[in-house]
């Protein structure tokens, strides 16, 4: 006969381990892209792959802080980069800063995507030609705390950082396509062919010089 004792020694003690899961890791691409181009396409899946980030957020700026306004409308500019990313579904445009007054704060767009995707690491994907100004942006000790910065290489000679980095260097610029189009010159293999047909089509970019 077993004892109450030793019937009790008998049981088992079950530990559940807490399920961790996986917090998603999201790229936000910020800028006019006026307009979009290959460098911005490649860069970005580029970055995607290196980083194993799940996906890309476009997000198109109404005006950047300190610079000049874009020249394409914003509806323009909207329907050039939801064209040019169709049928990827690793990419995706978010039109949140066109629908509010410029200038457009990277700080305030970071809030709005925390809240949205509250489950997700939110990787934010600059320019290097960004990195002498990038300690004055708005927030900036709050922004660094809310993103990992992404660092795409622009500019000709490597400048020193302490961010992650895509180092391939795509040597096309939104300027160079606008005053291509401007004195009459092909823009083929620098833009998307239904990006480059939007552009021939609207007749945007006839008149820029910068």
């Amino acid at each position: 006969m077993t004892s109450p004792t030793s019937r009790a020694s008998e049981k088992s003690i079950f530990f559940t381990e807490p399920v961790v899961t996986a917090l998603q890791k999201i790229g936000i691409y910020g800028g006019t892209f006026d307009p979009i181009h290959y460098a911005h396409l490649i860069l970005a899946r580029e970055a995607l792959e290196q980083l194993q980030l799940e996906r890309i957020i476009f997000v198109p700026a109404a005006t950047s802080p300190g610079k000049d306004a874009p020249i394409a409308s914003n509806d323009v500019r909207w329907e050039m980069l939801l064209a040019a990313i169709a049928g990827d579904t690793c990419f995706e445009a978010d039109d949140f800063e066109l629908c509010r007054p410029p200038p457009s704060y990277t700080i305030t767009t970071i809030k709005q995507l925390a809240i949205k995707h509250r489950e997700a690491d939110l990787f934010f994907l600059i320019g290097d030609d960004n990195l002498p100004q990038l300690p004055t942006w708005r927030e900036f000790d709050g922004l660094q705390k809310m993103v990992t910065f992404v660092v795409l290489r622009r500019v000709e000679k490597p400048i020193a950082h302490e961010y992650l980095s895509v180092e391939r260097r795509i040597d096309i610029s939104a300027t160079e396509i606008r005053n291509r189009v401007a004195r009459g010159a092909p823009i083929r293999y620098l833009v998307p062919p239904i990006v480059e047909e939007m552009i021939r089509t609207r007749y945007t970019y006839l008149e820029v010089s910068k």
